[in-house]
């Protein structure tokens, strides 16, 4: 069965579930159709271009900050749009998958913003991307928390949905729905649709993302400005274009978030070939790491410049954790952040004592930041202990196990998990075994040990070999799985 939009043929190729209907919607479908017709062909443009520029990046060219635009970052005079309403106070937020249980968690955890994480949190079978748009309709009236709702990144494809004989950008399913159904609802209700945009990797990305609010807006009637967006800083090359993604977004901006694990994993996709560019194990890698808090000390100072807040790191910790937590929590607070993120609702409390605590102009000098500072890997760098290499194989074939099951996110050792934990485990395996600091004899043995304790199968294993155990580096363990299996696979009844 299908269903074909109004105008711009959009076909869903899945069953229908419980209440797919209701977001699915003749409608919605042509609205998300209009977004794939006006947008469609710049974003595989930019898919192209993020390799061409990984290609220069390998064979040399250096990492600086964008000469074209020195005058935009030299200018004092622009800022980005004052916070909108539900996003002046951004003390504490929490973030998760917008399933039915973790949903009402957040919206009753107390934090001043939930963060529905579509990217890293959520398994995409298709009764869970259905299913979150669902407890966001129904969720839309409520203002005990902002709803902010993040979607998946532009290197995803939604299979499910079709037009012009193609998959749909799954960034433009999980904001196109949204925004359709919820949109007019939130503003209504005195705040407005409000987004954190992952994985973008420069102000070209930004750019497409400005202008995609300003089709949407305009097409369904609403003020231009009412989008707000955060955008998390978890790729080095948006390291480097801080200011120039705010300058885009301008009137649409929330300001930037700090990505952690994301932001390690593409030091390693973008300069893994080199030796001066080798990690140490994952445990090592603490936000105190010289090239870290260069990241987040020019975060801090470019938002702060511009009028935008600037948002800590998620912490993955459980209850257990919680003098750790509110250490790290105390570090970002006197570090300038205007806020930080929990997964857990028990840990909002900490986190809101912390910035309560802290002083409420956390204006700093300006600090100055150096392409070296944000590159500086070498002053960490260390071979893997045996201890790592086994923690890195057995987070990711763990996350593999849950994922390929519809689940987004796995607890273990007191460490809520999600896709960026599973990303930099499996990166630092092929960059250990690139650099033969481990042979694959020793990481097929832990492979078999752990996928034994586990009592995973050959789609556990073959998913991590093809992603892991390889020549070249797949950039994301995504799309492979996602194609293979949660689409032709498990769906499929295969």
């Amino acid at each position: 069965m299908s269903i074909t939009a109004l105008t711009h043929a959009v076909r869903v190729l899945a069953a229908p579930g419980h209440r797919h209907d209701e977001i699915l919607t003749p409608a919605a479908l042509d609205f998300v159709g209009r977004l794939v017709a006006a947008f469609g062909e710049r974003r595989r443009a930019l898919m192209k271009e993020r390799r061409r520029q990984a290609l220069r990046l390998a064979a040399g060219s250096p990492l600086d900050f964008p000469m074209v635009t020195r005058s935009a970052r030299a200018d004092p005079g622009w800022r980005v749009a004052p916070p909108a309403p539900g996003l002046t106070d951004r003390r504490v937020e929490i973030t998760g998958p917008p399933d039915r249980r973790t949903t009402a968690e957040a919206l009753g955890s107390g934090a001043c913003v939930w963060t529905a994480d579509f990217e890293d949190a959520t398994a995409p079978l298709w009764d869970n991307v259905v299913g979150g748009q669902l407890n966001l309709l129904d969720a839309v009236e409520q203002r005990s928390v902002t709803v902010v709702v993040q979607p998946r990144g532009w290197h995803l494809d939604e299979e499910h949905l079709e037009c012009g004989g193609g998959p749909v950008p799954a960034a433009l399913v999980d904001f196109g729905l949204y925004f359709f159904h919820c949109a007019r609802r939130r503003t209504d209700a005195g705040q407005g649709p409000y987004f954190c945009l992952p994985k973008l990797e420069n102000r070209y990305e930004a750019r497409l993302w400005n202008d995609i609010f300003l089709f949407a807006q305009d097409l369904l009637g609403i003020p231009r400005g009412t989008v707000r967006a955060t955008v998390v800083i978890e790729t080095i090359t948006a390291a480097f274009e801080m200011e120039e993604i705010l300058h885009e977004l301008r009137e649409h901006s929330s300001g930037l978030a700090l990505g952690y694990w994301n932001h390690l994993t593409s030091l390693v996709k973008t300069f893994g070939h080199r030796t001066d560019f080798l990690l140490p194990d994952r445990s090592d890698i603490t936000p105190s790491a010289p090239f870290l808090l260069a990241c987040a000390d020019l975060l801090v100072d470019t938002c702060h410049r511009r009028g935008a807040h600037a948002i800590g790191a998620t912490t993955d910790q459980f209850p257990g954790a919680v003098t750790e937590v509110r250490l790290g929590k105390e570090r970002e607070a006197t570090a300038g952040f205007d806020g930080s993120r929990v997964r857990h609702p028990s840990l909002v409390p900490v986190c809101r004592e912390v910035f309560d605590a802290s002083p409420g102009d956390r204006h700093r000098d300006a600090v100055e930041v150096t392409p070296a500072d944000l590159l500086s890997v070498r002053r960490v760098s260390r071979p893997p202990t045996s201890d790592g290499v086994r923690a890195n194989v057995r987070a990711a074939l763990r996350y593999f196990t849950v994922w390929l099951h519809g689940q987004g996110t796995v607890t273990a050792d007191g460490i809520v998990e999600d896709a960026a934990v599973a990303e930099i485990s499996r990166v630092q395996i092929w960059q250990w075994l690139r650099h033969r600091l481990v042979d694959r004899e020793t990481v097929e043995r832990i492979v078999d040990d752990e996928i034994a304790a586990l009592g995973a199968g050959s789609d556990v294993r073959g998913l991590f070999e093809r992603t892991t155990m390889t020549g070249e580096l797949p950039l994301f363990f995504t799309p492979d799985a996602y194609s293979r299996h949660l689409v032709r696979g498990t769906e499929a009844g295969a």
